[in-house]
């Protein structure tokens, strides 16, 4: 009889997948980070248990974008910061509203 082994790697699906994202926040403010759950996070904004989103609500997401693993995320992260508003905006495909 052949034992089973239960595999101990994460198992890789649409939820476990890396990336970054852009909010729009109630006053006009946007809030990007990165999540390997973009869902949870999402809900984690919803009910006030991120600091910077919990005065500024209701959030929306305005812009996600995948990446290959989560230094990938991070280093995308950090270089979206970097950019200025209305670059970020435009990122976000709502130039319009600035």
């Amino acid at each position: 009889m052949a034992s089973t082994r239960l595999s101990r790697e994460p198992q890789r699906t649409a939820a476990a997948c890396w990336g970054v994202y852009i909010l729009r926040c109630a006053d006009g403010t946007l809030y990007t980070g990165c999540t390997n759950d973009l869902e949870r996070r999402l809900r984690a904004h919803g009910k006030q248990q991120v600091k910077y989103t919990r005065c500024r609500l209701p959030v929306a997401l305005a812009y996600f974008e995948a990446a290959a693993d989560r230094s990938a995320a991070l280093r995308r992260e950090a270089a979206i910061k970097r950019l200025a508003r209305r670059t970020k905006l435009a990122l976000c495909g709502c130039a319009k509203l600035c």
